[in-house]
């Protein structure tokens, strides 16, 4: 078995070799065995109404019987006039032995990531006593609970049949004494919910609800083991077939469900030159994810974009772009198959109960980052959902909110692997906690039209054609190549735009002349945080990022998306090869533009709050006056008593 240094660092595969060595052993599973069970193993007495079983209290571990359990007769019980198995008989067959090879193996892998293989080694030696021997145990109940896992995870997601199986089976009486012990319990459970069923539809029908069952009661066991942290972190892959495992975090066997969403092109987008060209960029950039290295070239070579704010006032289009940007990734998922998860998080699943917000939140990050997909998630009004952290007004729901964020953005646990990206939007980004707005790596300026010309084109194109005015002189949706556009949006930013920036620009300038050179870009950054004390060394990370980002400002060939073998399905080593052979060189303008981009919307946001801050202190003052004057009026009249 091949498995990388690290935990988080790509897959860890499951040869066929590993999974060859526990043969002899599935097979006498699935032949016959005897398996110790109490009376009422299968689930105790059922509730009724409920799908639910009572499990008594009190132990029966002194009265336990045992029963011969050979699944391969149940399976052939089915049809008892035939001596070979249907097809479906044999697959069910086949899939549990298998499915038995695969977990014990995957228990095996368990053992050597963690101090369980070693302990073995001493325990045969001589029994451990002590810490060693509670550790030992310790791991060794938690091997056998990730071989429960994995054999029902792999029943989940191997057996043919659509859709959630409605039929009500028994949990299985689960074992974890050693991971053989645990490969028992299921087996006999799986051949007690087949037995006696009429065909073989009823029969895959009881089985996958066997493995849908066993599922939900081995997560809701979870809590009782220790030593399980180093298998939630893993990604297990089995090379001889399409089987992978990412801990606990999704059900394994669960199919995506169809995106619906309104979806928009970009040439519904008028205005927001910038804003739309990287949004379609990253719609690229993420679909040159690799499943097989859990990474994407990109990520290695610098400009991805993980994280980005999206600002402007109401009806600017960052609705339209969250449509456009998750409709582009959907249909190049489409196309090359990859599976696509789109999510936004809102104000609705803020909860009056105490850390359900955060989880709801963490619920939503993990969804999106699910390395076996791509995502794309989105946080609408953010500074709704997520509160400043020195707001006592903020409801201890947003203030979760913001701690998961900052930490799942930019946290010590953060891995990067480029399958996913997540944009927060606003119409008051003043009003996000400063923190977690400095984790956004990019600030994209949903302004909207601006000219003459990008009026003139969204109102001939939000008019239709069901007319006949002439458009005149002008050239309708010119302006908005998107390529012209963006150079000359890009040039905008050659000085800066806020007069608070702009100050710190001409001073510099007159100073020293202009930046030249490394030691000017410090120095006009430096200048930059004697004025602004929220520009700090993240602000200086998000820059180099947005300029590794312009470095890699190359449009991938058109032609690289039209079929899945002329990019999206070469190996990690081809993509990141061809997207390197594109890349251009970091120029002094380049810098220019980023920093100024970057710090005109630090200098707008903190504009815009000084602003506000100001408009609520003359609101007071003016009540406080109007107050005092109804006041004196009131003790003119003797209508005023100053002890009420």
């Amino acid at each position: 078995m091949s498995a990388p240094t690290g935990l988080n660092a790509g897959l860890t595969a499951i040869s066929e070799e590993d999974v060859a060595r526990h043969l002899a052993t599935a097979q006498s599973l699935v032949t016959r065995f005897l398996a110790l069970e109490a009376p009422d193993a299968p689930g105790g007495t059922a509730l009724a109404g409920t799908g639910r079983r009572f499990i008594s209290p009190v132990s029966t571990g002194g009265v336990s019987k045992s029963r011969e359990v050979e699944l391969q007769k149940t399976v052939s019980a089915l049809r008892p006039s035939d001596p070979l198995l249907s097809p479906d008989a044999h697959t069910l067959l086949y899939r549990a032995r298998r499915g038995v090879q695969v977990a014990l193996a995957v228990a095996a892998e368990f053992a050597r990531q963690t101090d369980l293989e070693p302990l073995q080694a001493r325990n045969t030696q001589s029994p451990l006593q002590g810490a060693d021997g509670e550790r030992f145990r310790a791991l060794l109940n938690a091997g056998a609970y990730v071989a429960a896992f994995t054999f029902a995870a792999y029943l989940s997601r191997m057996l043919p049949g659509e859709g959630q199986p409605g039929e009500d089976v028994p949990e299985p009486a689960y074992l974890f004494d050693t991971p053989q012990d645990a490969m028992k319990s299921l087996v006999a459970g799986l051949d007690r919910a087949i037995s006696g069923k009429p065909d073989d539809a009823a029969m895959l029908l009881a089985a996958r609800a066997f493995a849908r069952v066993s599922i939900e009661g081995l997560l809701t066991r979870k809590g009782r083991f220790t030593g399980l942290q180093a298998f939630a972190n893993t990604h297990v892959k089995l090379e001889g077939e399409d089987f992978t495992l990412d801990g606990f975090e999704v059900a394994p066997g669960n199919r995506a469900k169809p995106l619906v969403m309104t979806f928009r092109k970009p040439e519904e987008i008028i205005g927001n030159h910038i804003a739309k060209y990287q949004a379609m960029r990253l719609a690229r950039m993420i679909v040159a994810y690799d499943f097989e290295r859990q990474l994407n070239p990109f990520v290695e070579l610098g400009g991805f974009l993980f994280t980005f704010i999206g600002d402007g006032m109401p009806g600017t289009g960052k609705t339209m772009l969250i449509q456009m940007t998750a409709g582009l990734i959907n249909d190049y998922c489409q196309m090359a198959g990859y599976a696509f998860h789109y999510e936004n998080f809102g104000v609705d699943q803020i909860s009056s109960y105490q850390g359900k917000s955060g989880q709801n939140c963490k619920d939503f990050i993990n969804n999106v980052m699910n390395p076996r997909l791509i995502g794309f998630g989105t946080i609408d009004d953010v500074d709704q959902v997520a509160a400043r952290r020195n707001d006592d007004r903020a409801s201890a729901g947003q203030q979760e909110v913001t701690a998961v964020l900052m930490e799942s953005f930019a946290g010590a646990s953060t891995v990067v692997r480029g399958n996913c990206s997540f944009g927060m939007f606003s119409n008051y980004p003043e009003n996000v906690d400063d923190a977690l707005r400095q984790r956004a790596g990019a600030r994209w300026l949903v302004d909207g039209p601006q000219t003459r010309e990008d009026y003139v084109d969204i109102f001939a194109t939000l008019v239709g054609k069901n007319h006949e005015i002439p458009p005149g002189e002008h050239q309708l949706l010119a302006g908005q190549e998107i390529r012209k556009a963006v150079t000359s949006s890009y040039a905008g930013h050659d000085r800066p735009k806020e007069d608070g920036l702009l100050a710190v620009w001409e001073r510099f300038e007159k100073e020293r002349g202009g930046v030249k050179t490394l030691d000017d870009i410090g120095t006009y950054l430096y200048r930059i945080k004697e004025v602004e004390p929220r520009f700090t060394g993240r602000a200086i990370k998000n820059i180099t990022d947005a300029i590794k980002m312009r470095a890699m400002d190359v449009d991938l060939p058109d032609d690289w998306f039209a079929a899945p073998d002329a990019f999206l399905h070469k190996s990690y080593d081809e993509k990141k090869a061809m997207i390197s052979a594109l890349r251009g060189p970091i120029t002094l303008e380049m810098v220019l533009q980023e920093i100024n981009r970057y710090a005109d919307s630090e200098f707008r946001y903190t504009d815009k709050s000084d602003a506000a801050a100001i408009t609520d202190i003359i609101r007071r003052e003016r009540q406080r006056e109007r107050a005092i004057t109804e006041i004196e009026a009131m003790k003119r009249d003797g209508r005023w008593e100053s002890g009420r």
